[in-house]
């Protein structure tokens, strides 16, 4: 049977400072991501998918069992989550495949930075925003409210960042702009993404 258990996370908790700090991070994931796996596996429990893996759980709770879907949604989002940032990541040296991508199907780096930042600042309320490889393998930027991904919409996710509250709240109040900014220029796992765009492309 599939259980959900909480990830290590790849570094130290203050290794993404001055940018997240360690107590944001000891709270969204010590204790947020810890209470969406602790409540997805008590919801998994006689819902019929126990055993699926947990894509499969995502895509197949989605419009069905919404509170199963939330927490198991917001697990598979956090996993990458943590993994999609790093101490010194960020800036514009992306690797050449990725790069290539991002050239034909966002017009170039500027410009994706612009729109991803600005899907992050424009998803009213809780939610993420992502660059995804959509069901014609062109990469595309999205914003889903909530535990949603591009998963559930025929996409598959290779970079996100959430935008809930708890996410940046104490390190910027409420100038989620300015935590996107932080995250696109100074946290992302480039090497990560080009990961998940081969997994994607495959």
């Amino acid at each position: 049977m599939t259980t959900f258990e909480l990830p290590a996370l790849p570094y130290a908790y203050d290794a993404l400072g001055p940018y997240m700090s360690a107590e944001t991070l000891e709270y969204h994931h010590d204790k947020h991501h810890q209470a969406y796996v602790t409540n997805g596996n008590n919801l998994l429990k006689d819902s019929g998918l126990e055993g699926k893996s947990l894509e499969e759980i995502v895509r197949e709770s989605f419009g069905k069992n919404a509170g199963l879907f939330n927490n198991a949604g917001q697990h598979y989002n956090h996993i990458h989550f943590w993994n999609w940032m790093k101490p010194n990541g960020g800036g514009k040296s992306l690797p050449g495949k990725l790069q290539t991508a991002v050239d034909s199907d966002l017009g170039g780096y500027d410009k994706f930075r612009t729109d991803f930042i600005a899907a992050g600042t424009t998803q009213f309320g809780s939610g993420w925003a992502w660059l995804s490889v959509n069901k014609d393998g062109k990469l595309e930027i999205t914003k889903t409210a909530n535990g949603e991904s591009p998963l559930v919409h025929g996409g598959k996710p290779i970079l996100g960042v959430d935008v809930w509250e708890h996410s940046y709240y104490i390190d910027y109040r409420n100038a989620r702009p300015k935590y996107l900014e932080a995250f696109v220029d100074s946290l992302i796992n480039w090497e990560h993404v080009e990961k998940m765009f081969e997994e994607a492309r495959g």
